[in-house]
């Protein structure tokens, strides 16, 4: 597209670049800036700035705070002796819409791909691990998305724990195999959630 003004054109630009932003949907969006006042654009920039500088990570499940400690790992409300391990932020928020999980989370930061350069050693496996040494934590749900790849980081990180006294579950498979978890809706996700099953069984299921 031919812009009459370079400044419009730098900001449709930085809005193409955010995932699933087209130059047409980026161009709405900045027009729509355009129109509002000074003042809430302003705070739009700011809360931006202020999200990118200040938020942290929990030191405990890496989930995103405004403090060390996330508000679900410190609150006194949830069974801290379960603890369902995701993928990424997204599928805590997407568990947490169920209304139905009450323990806590440990989020991987992502699943093994050697493909994409991904080991484990670029996953909050290490921290798990300690978490579960520590003797709090009973059992883990496997809440990973049913693709190769999610079998693969739920296989490897079994065999992480396997020596530890841990149970390891994983959700059940009313999920379809290569779906994503964060796009499952939240009927499905709960339902798998609450009947979950012992990795064992699901070992056995698939080597069949």
């Amino acid at each position: 597209m031919n812009y009459s003004s370079k400044l419009l054109a730098d900001a449709v630009s930085e809005f193409t670049k955010l995932p699933g932003i087209g130059e047409k949907t980026a161009l709405r969006l900045v027009l729509h800036l355009l129109k509002q006042d000074e003042d809430k654009v302003k705070y739009f920039g700011d809360a931006v700035t202020r999200m990118r500088n200040e938020i942290k990570f929990c030191k405990t499940c890496n989930n995103v705070s405004d403090h060390e400690l996330c508000e679900i790992c410190g609150s006194h409300h949830r069974d801290h002796a379960i603890v369902c391990l995701v993928e990424t932020i997204r599928d805590v928020i997407a568990i947490e819409n169920t209304n139905i999980y009450k323990g806590t989370y440990h989020v991987l930061g992502g699943v093994i791909s050697p493909i994409d350069g991904i080991g484990p050693d670029k996953l909050n496996i290490d921290s798990l691990v300690t978490r579960v040494k520590s003797g709090e934590v009973k059992e883990i749900i496997m809440a990973i998305s049913p693709t190769i790849e999610g079998d693969t980081t739920i296989f490897y990180v079994s065999k992480k724990l396997k020596d530890l006294n841990v149970n390891i579950t994983t959700i059940a498979r009313g999920i379809s195999f290569g779906g994503e978890l964060e796009y499952t809706d939240e009927m499905t996700l709960a339902r798998s959630i609450a009947t979950r099953l012992p990795y064992e069984n699901y070992l056995v299921k698939n080597s069949n």
